[in-house]
């Protein structure tokens, strides 16, 4: 709420706002908070709620806002409440509006921000949820002259495609009425050409056309006098005012013309009517904006086909009989029966039978995936042979599908540098063209040949017409949500149009060995006693200490001693030492089980056994070591297989200019030999989790770009920290917060795929703009006449609304190219 307050004679404006803190628990985390806000420059008063989780904070809007209030609560450790709200806009026509809406929606006391996409017609907004409401949103946007569509959810593909189609059946309405008449109107203007008009007095025919000319005018053109007066309103102007300025010129002269010829021709004018240049504008922007709405809804086609892979009906159990619902009354912890050929309806996990499932419209890959029981399945995948009983884990906005869906909306919502750009130069540009347009019309008028008024107003119409910046508006966007909705459909999931631009600087990528280059399941190769020693024994005691870990070399090492049926001591005392081993108490003596490294701390000689150690790392194997009681008793050496395709991912990469490094926790001689085998030149290696993060921002401090590879768990920080962050995800694990790029399935090729995607959308975009700029740039100066002194031409109206038109086209039907775009076989 807004409150007005006058202090010392001067008017000064306060906002009060309530915001919510999480992550608070007792009165010093109230202190914090408070003694946090209050610093703030603009900020009257804070007042924080321990029971409530909510800060009432006053302050002057002029210094301060609610973003800055979010940002300080996040700094002092505690959790600021954002909301997001996707708002569908209709009305818009071009980047003034988008600029309009923004205002509109950023003037609303609690919004942080606001994003509007021309292309995809959203707008998404991040704002204080205790103080914003999206019906408060909506009012805001009508008083900007637009309106605001019911929200669609992620499941109603039919919703959406019927909305979309309604909007395109009104404009094909409109265009083919609007066509009719102008064809007429053409005729009538023409008449002394066609011999069956000959005979129609030229009275009765003008006024013919006016009755004609003006339902295209204030019918079909309606939407643009509509447009023009919601900018008039907010002191601004956009598309529709020089659509209204320049046809409401044409169609004004013409009609004082018709009803009142004697004032004219008293100015020695030439008396011709130009009806036919108003209606032809007219008809020719509206069949320019049904091909541009045909165009998107073909941009968008990625998202409505994600949505129609949901099945709708499913089978279940229960009380012990089979029964077929709607996929949508799934509940989780249903079992759920899967036969041949059927899709399955939510993610879960099997219970029970054996199958193939082709996840190629998850992930992309087109070989299907074996499952047996306990095996993750996906919803929206095709089992294509055998059946299966799963239970559900996740349903439905919590289902992979719809989280891909949602990431995939956001994406195409979110803004790149480039647009903000193009929006920023469309908010200037408009009032620009005007003053050019006036500019043009005194000109001709006081300079130009007879009939010079006639001139002057064509020429002022031609400026106005072609230089609208529908093009400008969506050269971006259109290619964002092509590529991104592209990208989804290969397993690809890009964040926004940010991220895009960033592929293209990358210099170097980071790949985390374990999970990401290899298959992240290592398996013991080696069990190898001191002299004199037990290999039996030593792989029993080194199992019966791992029970208590979850590491995968752990998981390693207890798989062999149950393939070997050795039974296992209980182990007592146990502990992790994060990144070198464990220490644990079997049978009353103490076991240390880890890395060289671990072994030197603790003051511990590896004797003989450190030439073999050697060895073994040379092939590529990870070396464990087994200590009791203060000596060294034996070691383990574990493997992990190569990813399928990861030396050929790591060859493309290379070919492509970047700079490839992997980084583990192994041991050097290790991490060399791994390496090797790849074809990675670069090794950091011995590298705790925690240092990650570090040993990317050094090389940053190198100068490089650098994108880091990872599972998106463990390698959180390093994805943060990382200029660009790509996480492999594992099929129903695709909302990774940390990463910029999501690959749904775990193949490296994606991350090939990935970066030639960003580099050819990001392409698709710099064409887009280019083509935008410069059809402005010779477009104005020839409709303003600057040619014709030397070469004798000018611009007919008509042709410049084609050229318009022809080209808003132009860059959706560019954009529209990416759909055609498939990752390279490896």
């Amino acid at each position: 709420m807004m409150v007005e307050r006058a202090a010392a004679g001067v008017h000064m404006a306060v906002a009060q706002i309530e915001m919510r803190v999480g992550g608070m628990s007792c009165a010093s985390c109230v202190a914090a908070v408070e003694k946090g806000l209050s610093r703030l420059s603009g900020v009257k008063q804070v007042s924080v709620n321990l029971a409530s989780e909510t800060a009432t904070i006053t302050y002057d809007p002029d210094e301060i806002g609610p973003e800055q209030f979010a940002n300080a609560i996040r700094e002092l450790g505690y959790e600021a409440g954002v909301q997001t709200f996707s708002l569908p806009i209709r009305g818009m026509s071009c980047a003034s509006c988008v600029a309009a809406v923004e205002g509109a929606l950023k003037s609303v006391p609690g919004v942080m921000l606001a994003d509007v996409n021309l292309a995809t017609e959203q707008a998404m907004v991040q704002a204080v949820p205790l103080a914003v409401t999206r019906e408060r949103l909506a009012q805001a946007v009508r008083g900007a002259g637009y309106e605001v569509g019911e929200e669609i959810e992620a499941g109603l593909a039919d919703a959406e495609r019927l909305e979309r189609m309604r909007h395109l059946h009104r404009v094909r309405t409109r265009t083919i009425f609007s066509a009719i008449c102008a064809a007429l109107i053409m005729l009538g203007t023409n008449q002394d050409y066609f011999p069956g008009l000959r005979a129609v007095p030229r009275p009765v025919m003008l006024w013919a056309l006016l009755a004609l000319a003006t339902p295209v005018q204030f019918w079909a053109g309606w939407q643009f006098y509509r447009g023009a007066w919601a900018a008039l309103r907010r002191r601004s102007a956009d598309m529709n005012t020089l659509i209204a300025v320049g046809t409401s010129a044409a169609y004004s002269y013409s009609l004082v013309l018709t009803t009142a010829p004697g004032i004219l021709r008293a100015a020695g004018q030439r008396a011709d009517v130009y009806y036919d240049t108003a209606a032809v504008i007219i008809t020719l922007i509206l069949l320019g904006r049904y091909l541009e709405a045909r165009a998107r809804g073909q941009a968008s086609e990625a998202i409505r086909r994600l949505m129609e892979l949901s099945p709708r009906l499913a089978h279940i159990v229960r009380d012990g009989e089979e029964v077929e619902v709607p996929a949508d009354q799934v509940r989780q912890g249903d079992i759920v029966v899967v036969r041949p050929g059927e899709k399955i309806p939510v993610d879960g996990v099997v219970v029970w039978g054996k199958s193939s499932v082709d996840e190629s419209m998850i992930t992309g890959e087109s070989v299907p995936v074996e499952k047996a029981e306990g095996d993750e399945v996906v919803g929206a995948t095709i089992n294509r042979s055998g059946a299966f009983r799963f239970r559900a884990t996740k349903v439905g906005k919590d289902t992979a599908l719809a989280q891909i869906i949602q990431l995939v909306r956001q994406a195409q919502g979110a803004k790149a540098p480039a647009q903000r750009l193009a929006d920023r130069v469309a908010g200037i540009f408009v009032p620009a063209v005007i003053i050019i347009a006036l500019i043009t019309f005194a000109a001709w008028l006081i300079f130009g040949p007879p009939p010079a008024f006639t001139l002057a107003m064509m020429n002022c119409v031609a400026v106005l017409i072609i230089a609208c910046p529908c093009a400008l508006g969506l050269a971006t966007p259109t290619a964002i949500m092509v590529g991104t909705g592209r990208g989804a459909e290969n397993g690809i999931l890009i964040k926004g149009g940010e991220k895009l631009e960033l592929a293209e600087r990358l210099q170097a990528i980071v790949f985390d060995k374990t999970g990401t280059l290899t298959e992240g399941n290592p398996w013991l190769t080696d069990s190898v006693p001191a002299p004199g020693g037990d290999e039996a024994q030593v792989l029993r005691l080194a199992a019966a200490a791992e029970r208590g870990s979850e590491h995968p070399i752990a998981q390693a090492i207890l798989r062999a001693a149950q393939e070997r049926q050795i039974d296992l001591p209980e182990a007592a005392d146990f502990e992790a030492v994060s990144g070198h081993g464990v220490r644990a108490r079997v049978e009353g003596a103490s076991l240390l089980l880890g890395n060289a490294r671990l072994m030197a701390d603790n003051g511990l000689e590896l004797g003989p056994l450190a030439a073999r150690a050697e060895a073994l790392r040379g092939e590529g194997k990870t070396v464990m070591f087994l200590a009791r009681e203060g000596r060294v008793i034996g070691m383990l050496a574990v493997a992990d297989t190569l990813k399928l395709g990861s030396r050929e991912a790591v060859q493309r990469l290379r070919e492509m200019g970047l700079e490839i490094i992997m980084i583990t926790g192994d041991n050097k001689q290790t991490a060399r030999a791994i390496a090797g085998q790849l074809g990675i030149e670069r090794v950091l290696a011995e590298v705790l989790p925690a240092q990650k993060a570090n040993e990317v921002r050094k090389l940053q401090q190198e100068g490089k770009f650098v994108a880091m590879v990872g599972d998106g768990i463990n390698d959180a920080p390093a994805l943060a920290q990382a200029d660009l962050g790509i996480a492999i995800g594992t099929g129903t694990d695709v909302a990774i917060e940390s990463s910029d790029i999501t690959l749904v399935s775990g193949n490296l090729n994606g991350v090939v795929a990935a970066i030639e995607l960003s580099q050819r959308t990001l392409k698709t975009i710099k064409q887009n703009l280019f083509w935008a700029f410069i059809y402005n740039a010779l477009g104005i100066p020839l409709a303003a006449g600057l040619f014709y002194p030397v070469f004798g031409i000018l611009l007919n109206p008509i042709y410049a609304a084609a050229a318009m038109s022809f080209s808003s086209v132009s860059v959706v039907t560019n954009s529209l190219r990416l759909r055609r775009w498939q990752p390279r076989p490896p």
